[in-house]
């Protein structure tokens, strides 16, 4: 069996399934990727790169069509490139979201082709609109709106498709609903979980234990999608109520999801500017290794998710999966996985207040927060790597289909 991996980031979200199915015997993994792409070892790995940007004087609204065009068409010379080798991919299983399969069918017509489904846009009841400091414009709605056209190429041309949560399932076209299935990929709970003695030193030499009063927030990028305005607006009054408490924040100064701000280089200087913080107490270790990562979650007390209604994050799954105590915004997809009171606390993601006296209340609830940080812990369990694979697979096993030979009239692809 031949499986072909579409990934700019490759693995990205198919680093679990890519792994396992690389170990089955008789099975022949392969990926393309960006020239960027990290990829995974023991798996061949194509690497593209579009010949061009989208040209400037393409109209704003069609731009990221033109950039999926790019991709597309330096993905297929790729396809094109290996059928005239002889290889023949039986299935396909791509993240599309950038235009690389486009034109996967033009090259392999009879191959089943598995999409990745991770977002279809709204321009309301999502991310767009949702925060009033950053209204959408009519240029931003009508920008979406015509985002969208790839999406809906990418819906009509996979032979089945996949998403990670209910609510991302929603938002695509009711017309594709059946053929999208809601399997999350994955979080590797094996090697997640409390460790009693954790220790994590600060750039200080000072350090923070399991059991200390610690205050967690991670993101890839410190960014307002992720309510990083809102976390440094809830600290001066958790700093104040509680002298004793640190804060600890892992993420970037680069933008992942919107925009920068205007009056300063990034969201972190802009928010320290507005929001007086003592940095004695409060620790940014920017972007970190993942061992770090996993030992600021394990001497967490008290851990914040806040989020657009967007892509759920794979850090807040494994926040819970580490045992954390979590306090998070109430807003879609969180809902999915947080019950108020029940595995965590839920709180209004444009009331700073709120916030903090969340925080405050499970730094100070050891009882209660016992009981929330095991089923936390639990309901973690349901988004192993494990199950997400055997899901996965399945998947795949019921769409192969052995390619047919179908030849194309030759000619080489124009260059535009």
């Amino acid at each position: 069996m031949n499986v072909l991996f579409i990934h700019q980031n490759f693995p990205g979200q198919f680093r679990h399934i890519a792994a396992h199915l690389a170990r089955q015997p008789g099975v022949d993994v392969r990926a393309i990727g960006r020239e960027h792409a990290p990829g995974l070892a023991g798996i061949r790995l194509y690497r593209y790169r579009p010949h061009r940007q989208a040209s400037r004087e393409t109209h704003p609204y069609a731009r990221t069509f033109e950039e999926g065009v790019l991709h597309g068409q330096q993905v297929l010379r790729l396809l094109l490139d290996l059928k005239a080798k002889g290889y023949r991919p039986d299935v396909i299983v791509a993240h599309p979201g950038w235009g690389e399969t486009l034109y996967a069918k033009q090259a392999f017509p009879d191959c089943k082709l598995i999409h990745f489904c991770e977002y279809y846009y709204r321009t309301d009841g999502a991310d767009a609109g949702f925060d009033p400091e950053f209204p959408l414009t009519l240029n931003g709605a009508a920008s979406i709106h015509s985002r969208n056209a790839l999406h809906l190429l990418n819906l009509e041309n996979c032979d089945a498709a996949i998403t990670p949560t209910h609510w991302q399932h929603s938002l695509h076209p009711a017309a594709y609903h059946d053929k999208i299935k809601v399997i999350h990929e994955g979080i590797d709970t094996a090697n997640l979980g409390p460790d009693p003695n954790a220790v994590l030193r600060l750039p200080n030499g000072q350090q923070l234990k399991a059991g200390d009063p610690v205050v967690t927030y991670v993101a890839r990028n410190l960014e307002p999608y992720r309510g990083f305005h809102q976390f440094m607006r809830a600290l001066p009054g958790v700093l104040a109520a509680h002298p004793t408490c640190q804060v600890v924040v892992i993420g970037g100064d680069d933008v992942s999801y919107g925009s920068k701000p205007k009056d300063a280089p990034n969201w972190r200087t802009k928010m320290l500017r507005e929001n007086q913080v003592d940095l004695s107490r409060v620790h940014f270790f920017g972007k970190v290794p993942y061992a770090t990562y996993k030992k600021v979650l394990q001497i967490s007390a008290v851990h914040l998710y806040l989020t657009y209604p967007f892509v759920l994050s794979w850090s807040l799954l494994e926040a819970m999966a580490s045992g954390c105590l979590i306090v998070a915004s109430d807003t879609a997809p969180v809902r999915e996985v947080i019950r108020d009171e029940k595995n965590g606390f839920l709180v209004d993601f444009f009331k700073p207040d709120e916030i903090a006296s969340r925080i405050l209340s499970g730094l100070g609830n050891s009882g209660g927060g016992k009981r929330l940080r095991e089923a936390a812990y639990i309901t973690a369990q349901s988004y192993s790597t494990e199950y997400g694979t055997r899901h996965y697979v399945n998947t795949v096993l019921e769409n192969i289909r052995v390619c047919t030979l179908v030849e194309m009239a030759d000619g080489e692809l124009a260059v535009y």
